[in-house]
């Protein structure tokens, strides 16, 4: 009998201490929040990247106006206030950044875009985020948009230039996906043809040539391929940028400073663009949130590749299918068709060889048969000559 209560004293004091130490690990006044699901996590974390991006912006907001330049007295206003002078350094830099043209190719008809407060700092007028998180680890990063014809660098993920540039026309591409910058020239002649002249040239593919460089800006899509910049903007990613790396005298592919291109340009918008659209700086519409290093090797079609070293190229077949894959991804139009890569230089030489060999063959042609006075044919020419000849016979055996 005792030891029952001995066991049922026992168990009743382990019960006890259970229910004491569930009190104590489940407090009452602890509220276990619910799980949240995957979607609203997505969402949670979503907006608290762009809270961290948001927090690099450190610029006031900046409203955009567009305008239509109505007449000549509105042009020279327009001028006067943005054209390129001395005292207007800043406002033209400004201006012309946001219109991704020279003002001295502004016209009557012209669409225009003017700030309300210019501030002697493009990045606060850039339409790229002002932070790129998956870029965080590279060192430096260049990302160009053929749609808003513009381009971004990054140092660390962090946004240290904001620049305007107007890549390749329609039939002259320039084809989005990963580059790299290899090598650069302070003052380079185009080796397709010598009268382009270029400065600060970095290329950016060894074998279709193409380059970050100061040329002509229109204010549209209208190289031959490679990105054109303000000469401020190009003398200063030529001095930024770094070049490919040399392992046991080899370049090493994709290891100079990452180029990452994406879009392709809105043609049918020829004397203006998207970014005439853009009602202030706050307004960024391209969105970079994927590994820049993920993204594809640009596909370059054969015929962009210069002909004299097509036979010579790596991965040659890669080369020829980028032009049926590019069409049938959209990136070139079904109706579209590329003009095809032409060295201007050798078309020259040939050119003034072919014309020498026909002054050659012109100047020993009238060495024989010499022009008289009186315009005669060649036939006649050799009529004369043969008649002398018997004439200087008949004398000799007379």
């Amino acid at each position: 009998m005792k030891s029952k209560i001995l066991y049922i004293f026992i168990f009743l004091f382990i019960v006890a201490c259970n229910n004491e130490k569930k009190q104590e690990e489940t407090p009452a006044d602890i509220v276990v929040e619910p799980i949240i699901s995957e979607e609203e996590q997505k969402v949670l974390d979503s907006l608290e990247r762009v809270k961290l991006i948001n927090s690099y912006d450190k610029y006031d907001k900046i409203n955009y106006e567009m305008l239509v330049i109505e007449d000549r007295k509105h042009l020279n206003e327009v001028l006067s206030k943005y054209g390129f002078s001395k005292e207007n350094r800043i406002n033209n830099r400004v201006f012309i950044t946001l219109n991704r043209k020279e003002s001295r190719y502004l016209k009557v008809g012209d669409t225009i875009v003017v700030p309300d407060k210019i501030v002697d700092d493009n990045k606060a007028y850039s339409c790229f985020p002002h932070y790129y998180p998956e870029a965080k680890d590279l060192e430096k990063l260049i990302v160009v948009s053929n749609y808003y014809q513009s381009y971004a660098c990054y140092e660390k993920g962090v946004l240290v230039r904001f620049a305007a540039c107007n890549t390749g026309k329609e039939r002259t591409p320039t084809f989005p996906g990963r580059y790299a910058l290899v090598w650069k020239d302070k003052k380079r002649r185009s080796s397709l043809d010598s009268t382009w002249i270029m400065p600060f040239t970095y290329n950016f593919h060894r074998y279709a040539g193409n380059a970050f460089h100061q040329y002509d800006m229109p204010g549209y899509a209208a190289s031959h391929s490679c990105i054109r910049q303000f000469l401020s903007d190009a003398e200063w990613l030529f001095n930024w940028g770094k070049g490919v790396k040399v392992v046991d005298k080899k370049q090493v592919w994709l290891s100079g400073t990452p180029v990452i291109i994406v879009g392709v340009p809105d043609y049918s918008l020829r004397h203006s663009g998207p970014w005439s659209f853009l009602k202030n700086n706050k307004e960024r519409p391209i969105v970079l949130d994927y590994d820049p290093m993920q993204v594809e090797e640009a596909l370059i079609p054969f015929s962009q590749i210069p002909e004299s070293i097509r036979n010579w190229i790596p991965q040659k077949e890669r080369y020829k299918y980028a032009e049926d894959t590019l069409r049938k991804r959209g990136i070139i139009s079904e109706d579209t068709e590329l003009i095809v890569s032409v060295d201007f230089n050798k078309l020259r030489r040939e050119k003034k060889k072919a014309e020498a060999k026909k002054k050659k063959q012109d100047s020993l042609k009238n060495a024989i048969l010499p022009q008289k006075e009186n315009s005669k044919t060649d036939l006649e020419l050799i009529k004369e000559k043969l008649k002398e000849l018997d004439n200087s016979k008949d004398t000799t055996k007379r």
